[in-house]
């Protein structure tokens, strides 16, 4: 075990991290419903979903099985040219499941690549429609679409990505929602969007959002009323909707979508993650009749993009897999009662002594933090309570697979609770904890 971790800290890149100076702190073995069994024993609830994608838990069964299958007939084919059985039944099973209008399906190898196709689609729509000028999207401040650079470019432009500033389009930003989504209405809280969109309707795409909630860049869950106004403005400049479900979608945030808080549906939305449970990596990017009808019968009627790995057999078969789940078993009544028990043993610790707001929605509850544990403290406290937490920034939030036991919750928070408690690190801190 002591040679590979080693070949990993001198050859291999983790994200968010230096190379050397931050090894990989467990070599995993196996992973297995809740928990992520190590080389060096130890027994991890994963408490963080591996970034919010195994819904169902690890290696469930029904997944597994669908993979193995479909790779004894064809692991991979193009796409290009050829069609296969699992990409068409998922595509039907997606339009069951998907919101009524949403039906139209490009298939992605990663939510940042949805994102980039969403994107792209908005502007080609306006292009077909004679708008060629409308070239620029509004995304939010706190928000996060992915790492590539179309996505980066519609993250916080004062989050994480702006070393990279240089090598983005620049778009528009409207100020983050304020109004808590266990709070009260205040109208001026969409003030900002609609001053940055009467200032450049004329050359505005789309607008890009994620619904409820804001994940990677602050963990922040904000007032449906303002995606039914944002819908409603958008409607009356003749703008696109795009809604990032990628991260809230399928039950994570209470219904099964979280556009289903406001009661809207978008012109395009993202989705990724939980489509195959976490067990390979797939999104897709899914429009409504009107964008893809429109696209299709004008002059460029082709949608330009086109990945290697596009409606992969092996992704697509995960993805049947994982929705027969999502079908059959009643995850919202699952989700409502994690959600209880997050409320029960999360919201108490707004009276901890470094604690600066606490808030739970769904499956997602979040603990934020006046000043950062150290990463020594954080890995200590992992290691006793049989937990993986994956703390960034001054966040320490749990969203863990659906399965989870009430047991499992408690064990959960009580390890967020006993990082809570940690001395504040020195501002100097840096490391894979905090990207």
């Amino acid at each position: 075990m002591k040679n590979l971790l080693q070949f990993d800290s001198e050859y291999l890149w983790h994200p968010y991290a230096a190379l050397k100076n931050t090894p990989a702190r467990f070599l995993a073995k196996s992973a297995h419903g809740t928990t992520i069994e190590t080389a060096d024993g130890y027994h991890l609830i994963d408490a963080v979903s591996s970034w919010w994608s195994m819904a169902h838990g690890h290696n469930a069964p029904e997944i597994v099985e669908a993979i193995q299958k479909q790779s004894e007939k064809m692991c991979h084919v193009m796409f290009g040219g050829f069609t296969h059985e699992p990409a068409i039944e998922l595509g039907e099973k997606l339009v069951r499941f998907l919101p009524a209008g949403l039906n139209k399906i490009f298939f992605a190898d990663s939510g940042s690549i949805s994102v980039e196709c969403a994107a792209k689609m908005a502007v080609q729509y306006q292009y077909a429609k004679g708008h060629p000028e409308k070239c620029k999207l509004v995304a939010l401040k706190g928000g996060y679409h992915g790492d590539t650079a179309g996505a980066m470019a519609l993250s916080d432009p004062d989050g994480m990505h702006v070393l990279f500033r240089g090598i983005m389009p620049q778009h528009y930003f409207a100020e983050r929602p304020n109004c808590r989504a266990d709070g009260e209405w205040n109208d001026e809280d969409f003030r900002s969007m609609e001053e940055v969109v009467a200032l450049h309707k004329k050359e505005i795409a789309a607008v890009i959002c994620e619904p409820v909630f804001q994940g990677g860049n602050g963990m922040w869950l904000y007032h449906p009323q303002y995606l039914k106004r944002l819908r409603k403005l958008c409607d009356e400049n003749g703008i696109l909707l795009i809604l990032d479900e990628i991260a809230a979608g399928f039950y994570r945030t209470g219904p099964r979508f979280a556009m289903e808080h406001a009661g809207i549906v978008p012109d395009i939305m993202c989705i990724g993650k939980a489509l195959t449970g976490g067990s390979i990596t797939m999104a897709a990017c899914v429009a409504s009749e009107m964008v893809a009808e429109t696209i299709t019968n004008s002059k460029i009627s082709a949608f330009m993009h086109g990945p290697t790995y596009m409606a992969n057999p092996l992704a697509c078969a995960a993805g049947i897999a994982s929705l027969s789940l999502f079908e059959n078993r009643d995850y919202k009544k699952e989700v409502a009662h994690i959600e209880k028990r997050l409320k029960q043993n999360i919201l108490p610790l707004k009276n901890l002594e470094n604690a600066a707001d606490v808030r739970v929605l769904g499956a997602i509850g979040v603990l934020e933090l006046k000043a950062k544990p150290s990463a020594e403290d954080i890995l200590k406290v992992i290691r006793e309570t049989g937990v993986w937490l994956r703390p960034f920034c001054n966040y320490v939030y749990t969203m863990p697979p659906f399965i989870t036991t009430d047991a499992e919750i408690d064990r959960i928070c009580e390890a967020i609770k006993k990082i809570g408690e940690c001395e504040p690190a020195p501002v100097t801190d840096d490391d894979e904890f905090h990207e």
